[in-house]
């Protein structure tokens, strides 16, 4: 039998039911109950739990700011893992203040989900198995990680009676280590050209189609290399249009992306409640090979 993991649940009163029975389906334990207007004791109550579970849908603007900004101080200290319901309203303020490798974000998405993604982070939790690895298994701990979420994503559908779609490998996004072989394009590369290709990307759809060709990581790194050719920044939920899936898959390939070190956030300075991604100057480089590449060989963007 799988160990019970602890929960701290964040939530107003009235969306705290739905919550509470997905921690008791995912084998958690509530050992702390705290309202949106209570974060201010979060430090002394998480200690440490290693699992924060938070309920935003609903919850005002000016008390997910102020919250959200206690919550990733907390969370910074006692690195849990947090599991966030959210509405897609609410993803640049959310994402803006908790978007990391041990955040759970979920838009709009219903129970089975919800306790797919609390099982997870009960599993990997500081508490749990991640205590009983050594640095050198990290790797093989989000080897796991993602294995784990592919399954619950699987058995998510199944329970939708959907049908599950073809491909859905979302492994390792490559090794950090690796080099590119190619210079970086001697002309520069005109931004419609990519923008045409995200156009071409889409049409698939239109007459094949929705959920068949899914390949969020390549049409969110086309719109971002678009975007920065062009001067224009890119929030994150403007991310998660740009890559055609479900809002909680691209803000999980957002996450993963960024970990990889392909992506980097942009703090606004001017409305904090606020996130831009671009590329990082790794992943810049990697689609300016990546043009070189194409136009060398005389072919077209895919």
């Amino acid at each position: 039998m799988r160990e019970t993991f602890d929960t701290v649940l964040v939530a107003d009163p009235g969306g705290r039911a739905a919550m509470e029975e997905a921690i008791t389906l995912a084998g958690g334990r509530i050992v702390d109950r705290l309202g949106w207007d209570e974060l201010a004791m979060l430090d002394d109550r998480l200690g440490i739990t290693p699992v924060l579970a938070v309920q935003a849908e609903g919850v005002r603007d000016d008390v997910i700011e102020a919250g959200l900004s206690l919550i990733a101080d907390v969370a910074a200290r006692s690195a849990p893992q947090i599991v966030v319901t959210l509405h897609h309203r609410q993803i640049d303020p959310v994402a803006a203040a908790l978007l990391g490798p041990t955040v759970h974000l979920l838009c709009d998405e219903g129970t089975a989900r919800l306790v797919a993604a609390l099982a997870v982070a009960g599993l990997v939790a500081p508490a749990g198995l991640h205590d009983r690895v050594g640095e050198a298994g990290e790797d093989e701990l989000r080897r796991l990680k993602d294995e784990i979420g592919r399954i619950a994503e699987l058995l998510v559908r199944l329970a939708e009676r959907g049908e599950p779609r073809p491909g859905g490998d979302e492994g390792n996004v490559g090794d950090r280590r690796m080099s590119f072989g190619f210079e970086p394009p001697a002309a520069p590369i005109d931004p419609q050209l990519v923008r045409q290709a995200i156009r071409a990307r889409r049409l698939r759809d239109s007459f094949l189609g929705d959920g068949l060709f899914e390949d969020p990581a390549w049409d969110m790194l086309l719109d971002l290399y678009a975007a920065q050719l062009e001067g224009q920044r890119v929030s994150v939920s403007s991310l998660c249009i740009a890559a055609a899936v479900a809002p909680t898959t691209a803000l999980r390939w957002i996450a993963r992306l960024t970990e990889a070190g392909l992506f980097r956030r942009q703090p606004d300075a001017t409305d904090r409640r606020r996130a831009f991604m671009a590329l990082s100057s790794r992943g810049l480089a990697g689609m300016d090979a990546y043009m070189a590449a194409v136009r060398r060989a005389g072919l077209s963007i895919a």
